[in-house]
């Protein structure tokens, strides 16, 4: 009896209760809706529109329609400022209430703001009276109507271009001939036309009538297939020889220095699927090219510059919103074009690396590597070369290689830093093959062939005697010479813009006298950059320091060391001066071909790569050269394979031509 009567009395309240209470007020409808439309829940927002909108435009077309504007429009920060009314509100004389408000919101092409007004009916629901709004398609931008579509257009940057010391362009922005064909131009010779045109752009014939087949080309279109070097004049008069075959001019990236300075500048590329996402969140547009290369790459932040965007009604010319591109940086480089040029020519048919420095200042003057391709046509060269065992787009000044002898400078330092060195002592040599006490098997350390059997430093730089360095590593210590070597930057990263790896001593440590030994001489373990090595040279011709690698070109730049002190000053004259003795003794690794009136300091490097000892495996050549004089250029060279090639020397004569071409 006790429960009817309760449930008697909580049913009389709620009666009372509904009967007393007032219509939603139309002020707390719209801040609803605007605290979901600040969300970005058009679902929800949907839910509070007039019957009349809902009868026109189904939820989820509605959903999908917005969703899809903001989202493309790169929305952000959205903001809806509606403030409540202090006084109440009377509906006008069809009933209707009217809120301003104000919004505000960033986007792909910059901030949007504006003010509107919104119309709220009282409408009979399920739950009874209820105020609902009015929608307006110019809620979302004012000048958007019903059924009409944004769009939304990239306006690409101008990139930034790449110059040489002397403001000669590397990776510049110029005019480029767009090739390409009219279908209905062809007739009856479109086989014959197809045949000579892809021979001329190597591309297959295949390729072209694949793009002959896009939905879009019609019998009057220009169908584009390749883009060409207007100065490439004979390839281009060929082309529009042949009937239908057109051109047009557009801007496009252009490497006036092409094969020499490839692995320096790099390419552009168009975007792969994968990496959309990554740069569309750095404000690209999917049309964009981006660097997949050298510099190009390094530098992509510098040169790309900031994407502009245009907001438009489609199919119209009202503009939404639109933000200017900011063009990208302009880079100088240290690097001497022509030097670059020149040294390509004479590493050009082989295989290898040269950079080349100013010992003085740190300035890279010249970073080359071959094989190499032509980055003004990058796709068609990497068909062509893609299975090259050769890997001609590899930067090899940048790869780690063994040293050789021309380490043997670097191991004559250190004995003279630790004392186990005395320059004037002479060592005796007398046969081609030495090892430590009969205690290592038969494994022994072969000496270049020397007229000398009393040996001092001088003689050993000059000759390259591998047993005399090989005696000094031994006598240094393992602990010394890794230490030593440190001073000298290995196993260190290389502060340089241009990624380089790091150089090494040894894969697990110095644990055994015959890994040291054949250390001492370059051999071994040991790995080094051919950039590296070009700047371990620097402490011979600075009094014991080393120079500091500098790539960009800065005004009044004053130069500054990488290591300080890693050798006395008397001992890097004294080094330096037999390294004069490589180039200048008739008997010395470096003195052909004789070169009157050059003068240069050097070493000589040839280092063996075999699987074991007794085998004849690849040998690589190197050549570190300095003008003893001027002291302002420094060459490192390294070829491949020159075990039938005279081996080092076969790399001293195209060092010493390009010294010669600069006199």
């Amino acid at each position: 009896m006790r429960i009817r009567k309760l449930f008697f009395s909580v049913f009389v309240v709620l009666v009372l209760f509904s009967g007393c209470s007032k219509d939603p007020k139309p002020e707390d409808r719209f801040a609803d809706f605007v605290a979901n439309w600040r969300d970005q829940n058009f679902s929800e927002m949907y839910d509070q529109l007039t019957a009349n909108v809902k009868k026109n435009i189904k939820k989820d077309e509605f959903v999908s329609r917005y969703e899809k504007i903001y989202q493309d429009s790169g929305v952000k920060q959205l903001k809806i400022d509606f403030k409540k009314p202090k006084e109440e509100i009377k509906p006008d004389k069809n009933g209707n209430i009217t809120f301003p408000f104000a919004v505000s919101m960033e986007t792909l092409a910059g901030k949007i703001s504006f003010e509107n007004k919104a119309v709220l009916k009282k409408e009979e629901t399920d739950n009874g009276n209820d105020w609902r709004i009015e929608w307006n398609p110019s809620f979302i931008f004012p000048q958007l109507d019903e059924e009409e579509e944004i769009s939304i257009q990239p306006i690409a940057p101008e990139r930034g271009e790449i110059f040489d010391r002397n403001g000669k362009g590397l990776a510049i922005n110029g005019l480029l001939f767009e090739i390409g064909v009219v279908p209905g131009e062809m007739k009856e010779q479109k086989e014959t036309i197809l045949e000579q045109t892809a021979k001329l752009l190597e591309v297959s014939k295949e390729e072209i009538e694949k793009k002959l087949s896009q939905g879009w080309v019609k019998e009057d279109s220009f169908v584009p297939l390749k883009i060409v070097n207007p100065a490439d004049t004979e390839l281009v008069n060929k082309l529009l020889a042949i009937p239908s075959v057109k051109k047009k001019n557009v801007t496009g990236r252009m490497y006036p220095f092409g094969e020499s300075a490839a692995h320096l500048t790099g390419y552009l590329r168009s975007m792969y699927k994968e990496e959309l996402e990554k740069y569309e969140e750095k404000g690209y547009s999917s049309s964009e090219q981006i660097g997949a290369a050298g510099l190009e790459q390094v530098f992509e932040d510098e040169l790309h510059g900031t994407t502009g965007w245009i907001i438009k009604v489609k199919g119209t010319d009202e503009v939404i919103a639109k933000k200017e591109a900011e063009n990208g940086n302009d880079i100088y480089l240290t690097i001497d074009a022509d030097l670059q040029q020149n040294i390509y020519k004479e590493l050009s048919t082989d295989s290898g690396a040269s950079v080349a420095i100013n010992p003085k200042t740190g300035e890279t003057l010249a970073m080359v590597s071959a094989p190499s391709y032509d980055p003004n046509d990058f796709l068609t060269e990497y068909k062509k070369k893609k299975d090259d065992p050769n890997k001609p787009f590899m930067a090899k000044f940048k790869n780690l290689y063994t040293p050789g002898s021309v380490l043997k400078p670097l191991t004559a330092a250190i004995g003279l830093n630790t004392g186990t060195i005395d320059p004037n002592k002479k060592i005796s040599i007398p046969k081609d093959t030495w090892q430590k006490d009969g205690s290592w098997g038969n494994y022994y350390i072969k000496r270049v062939p020397s007229p000398a059997t009393q040996v001092d430093l001088r003689a050993a730089l000059a000759y390259s005697d591998n047993i005399y360095f090989a005696q000094a590593a031994l006598n240094i210590g393992a602990e010394k010479f890794i230490k030593g070597l440190e001073s000298f930057a290995f196993n260190e990263k290389i502060d340089f813009p241009f990624p380089v790896e790091t150089s090494k001593i040894a894969n697990n440590g110095m644990d055994n006298e015959v890994l040291l030994a054949d250390s001492g001489y370059g051999q071994g373990q040991i790995q080094i950059t051919p950039l590296h090595l070009s700047y371990t040279f620097t402490v011979f011709i600075n009094g014991g320091n080393m120079i500091k690698p500098v790539l960009i070109k800065e005004e009044e730049k004053t130069p500054s060391n990488w290591k300080s002190h890693v050798v006395s000053k008397e001992h890097a004259n004294l080094i330096f001066q037999d390294l004069i003795q490589v180039v200048e003794d008739p008997n010395g690794t470096a003195y052909k071909p004789r070169t009157p009136g050059l003068k240069l300091a050097g070493k000589t490097g040839t280092a063996e790569l075999k699987a074991a000892k007794g085998e004849k495996g690849q040998e690589n050549g190197w050549f570190v050269a300095v003008d003893a004089d001027k002291k302002d250029l420094l060459i490192t060279m390294m070829i491949e394979r020159v075990e039938d090639r005279g081996g080092s020397h076969y790399v001293v004569s195209k060092v010493k031509n390009i010294f010669k071409a600069r006199k």
